[in-house]
């Protein structure tokens, strides 16, 4: 059976609304009948794909306007945008909550069991240590302000509890195995592999106990094998700021760790303090107010979103069905006829990527929305996943909005100019990348020694994206040591001819790619676009301003019949 018993919404912007036929008079069947036997079938069939291609290309209004169609899908669109758009705010507020939470937690972890930390980062490490005195001070200070964690923190935190009510501490040392070390005449025996050792300890905030583990031979360190030692321990909190604003508190698991990175052996241990928050499920929890109630609220609201983008996802599914549906039946009628294939240009109209990327936000939409509701009802803690199906979807959906804008000619410029330069900028793009490539590499291998901006690969990137955009040249040129003649005079060759090349040329080149397809669009505007198969089809039929005095009742009528007919016959053939 045909798609179509109604003119075919195949790139329609609302659903369907039935054609509405005069009565069936004896006067009525009569002039049918006349016009019937008037046109030949092959040509009432060619009305009715021209009848129902007009309709497919107009935008909502002119839909409106020919048949009286509501643009459901359009005001479905724009209320889902605004929805979306909410939902993402009062996600990103909450997110914001947990993120402050756990780099202030961070912070705090740092000042209390690092040994003079300024508050400031050394580079990749927290902070460093060049004395053997200052590894022991330092590490001791960590065991000493875990033992008085309760009296000296001003954080709702406490110690994690085992299976067995068992709580504590473990610090780990890595070595290679005994042999003998002597700079000064350069000797070297000493085995590679490597060792670990381990000492637990449970928590018994007192002095004694701290003064045992500070006399036990495992902290009789030999720093010519000492590779590593890493102190770790699990704590919990609440985050009660929440509640301020009108949410469930969270409950919070921090894994900590603090290492002594002595893998260079160049007189310097680095310390490194990691900290791994997880948002755990809070038992016994006992909070008088609207908490409760606002977050049912919010519950409601996320499903209210799910259902519209649902709703949404059907409609631009079928739509597309549709599309494909009429797509073929113009290409079997000009098969026919013409006795010759429809080109590729002509067979994409009928795909709308606008269609295609609204389905694929509305997928996104509901994923993250339903993580988005077990996260609020602390079933689920996939902040990170939620943020980015969240802020993707609902980039998609305001890139959407482009699409009817671009029913007005002066917008529509735009997403022609992107359209036609696209394919050149890609291939431009290909090729400029590899020059770009080349000078990734030969910078890190040559400067980065030099330079902290070209220690590795994804840094000298950053950097020379950076010098494309004219973003901290002087910095860059100013920073390079001078340690090595050779390596100075090359840098500078090298930046020179970069900057040179990828400002002057290759960007120049770039932009002159957009301007020229945006000059073709302009004079297409002006002059007329060039006249596809399908658009020289398409000639014959009127504007949508007459489109009712073209199309009789009693024509759309027959065209609504011969439809079944033809689409019956499709079916078999099919078959």
């Amino acid at each position: 059976m045909s798609q179509y018993c109604r003119p075919p919404p195949s790139r329609p912007d609302a659903m369907d609304l039935p054609v509405r036929f005069p009565p069936k008079s004896n006067s009525w069947r009569a002039n049918n009948s006349t016009m019937v036997a008037a046109h030949p079938e092959s040509d009432l069939m060619e009305e009715c794909l021209k009848e129902d291609l007009r309709f497919y290309f107009m935008n909502p209004c002119e839909k409106y306007r020919a048949r009286h169609q509501i643009p459901w899908k359009l005001g479905l669109q724009i209320l889902k945008i605004v929805m979306v758009t909410t939902q993402l705010v009062l996600f990103g507020l909450n997110n914001q909550l947990v993120v402050s939470f756990k780099e202030d937690n961070t912070v705090a972890f740092k000042h209390l069991f690092l040994k003079g930390y300024s508050g400031t980062d050394e580079g990749d490490c927290s902070c460093s240590v060049y004395t053997q005195q200052d590894v022991y001070e330092s590490i001791f200070f960590v065991i000493n302000q875990y033992h008085r964690l309760k009296t000296i923190s001003l954080g709702m935190v406490g110690y994690e509890k085992n299976e067995d009510d068992s709580m504590g501490l473990k610090v780990c040392k890595q070595n290679y195995k005994k042999g003998i070390v002597l700079p000064s005449n350069y000797t070297l025996n000493i085995d590679s592999e490597v060792e670990i050792d381990c000492i637990h300890s449970d928590q018994v905030p007192d002095s004694e106990n701290s003064g045992h583990w500070m006399n036990s031979s495992f902290f009789s360190l030999e720093f010519y094998r000492l590779l590593q030692v890493e102190i770790s321990f699990n704590l919990k909190g609440i985050d009660l700021q929440t509640i301020h604003f009108r949410e469930l508190p969270d409950c919070y698991a921090f894994h900590n760790t603090i290492t002594f990175n002595n893998k260079a052996h160049s007189g310097r241990i680095k310390i490194y303090f990691d900290t791994e928050a997880n948002i755990q499920e809070c038992k016994g929890l006992h909070i008088s107010g609207s908490s409760q109630k606002n977050t049912q609220y919010i519950l409601m609201f996320d499903v209210f979103v799910i259902l519209s983008c649902f709703s949404s996802l059907i409609l631009c599914t079928r739509s597309i069905v549709l599309a494909l549906r009429l797509q073929k039946r113009f290409i079997r009628f000009f098969l026919e006829k013409y006795k010759r294939r429809v080109s590729d240009a002509d067979r994409w109209e009928f795909i709308n990527g606008w269609y295609i990327l609204v389905i694929i936000s509305d997928l996104m939409t509901i994923i993250g929305s339903i993580l988005k509701m077990e996260i609020k009802a602390k079933n689920l803690t996939s902040y990170d996943l939620c943020s980015i199906l969240l802020g993707t979807s609902t980039l998609f959906a305001w890139v959407g909005v482009i699409r009817y804008l671009g029913y007005f000619q002066t917008y529509n410029v735009l997403i022609l100019t992107m359209q036609a330069s696209l394919p050149k900028v890609l291939r431009f793009c290909a090729c400029a990348g590899m020059i770009y490539l080349g000078y990734t590499f030969c910078g890190w291998i040559v400067i980065g020694p030099y330079h902290e901006k070209f220690e590795d690969l994804s840094t000298v990137a950053e950097c020379l994206f950076s010098l494309v955009n004219g973003d901290d040249m002087f910095a860059t040129f100013a920073q390079i040591q001078q340690k090595s003649i050779l390596v100075w005079l090359f840098s500078r060759v090298y930046l020179y001819s970069f900057i040179s090349l990828f400002t002057y040329m290759i960007l120049s080149l770039f932009i002159a790619l957009i301007t020229d397809s945006y000059d073709t669009i302009k004079k297409y505007q002006q002059n007329g676009f060039p006249q596809t198969d399908l658009q020289e089809f398409l000639k014959e039929c009127g504007g949508s301003k007459e489109y009712k005095k073209q199309v009789p009742t009693s024509v759309t009528f027959l065209c609504c019949c011969q439809r079944l007919l033809w689409g019956g016959k499709e079916e078999k053939e099919i078959k």
